[in-house]
């Protein structure tokens, strides 16, 4: 009888502690991630393109496939186009015309999202466009930060579902 009671008690602590696990404040994620991307648009408006290093994970784990690419580059192949790009450019404004984040765990979490974006090169020629973009976001010391992805420039007039 005794080994069936420290069975069931055993089973009872392991059952709590696996429903503690997936129990985590899914709006105080949202939020904080909501936060991180509206200042990754503002660091980016005022710093320029390089601003996005603050914001991306730089571990191995990255990668992101850019518009216009067909496979994942690696954090360094990013920073490198990043960097380069920054030169040409003399302001990029980045706004999200709508995002939905889905947190998978308290450090964890997937969004989608349509970013408007307007770009003013060193000619002061200005170009308009959105980018339709999902990925995935990982909570570490120093904040949330994208860890993998994709974007894609959308053609001109098309209208989205809902």
């Amino acid at each position: 009888m005794k080994k069936l009671i420290f069975a069931f008690v055993i089973f009872q602590i392991l059952s709590c502690s696996k429903e503690k696990k997936g129990n985590y404040d899914k709006d105080k994620i949202i939020a904080e991630i909501s936060e991180m991307f509206d200042n990754y648009h503002n660091d980016i408006r005022n710093d320029g393109l390089i601003a996005e290093f603050k914001y991306l994970d730089s571990s191995t784990n990255f990668f992101w496939v850019p518009p216009n690419y067909k496979s994942a580059l690696s954090y360094d192949s990013v920073r490198s186009i990043l960097t380069l790009n920054s030169k040409s450019i003399k302001i990029a404004n980045f706004s999200w015309d709508k995002i939905e984040i889905f947190p998978l765990s308290e450090k964890i979490a997937s969004y989608s999202g349509i970013v408007n974006s307007i770009i003013t090169n060193t000619s002061d020629s200005t170009t308009t466009f959105q980018i339709i973009e999902s990925g995935t976001v990982i909570k570490k010391k120093d904040g949330w930060k994208m860890l993998n992805g994709q974007s894609a420039i959308l053609p001109n007039n098309i209208k989205l579902k809902e």
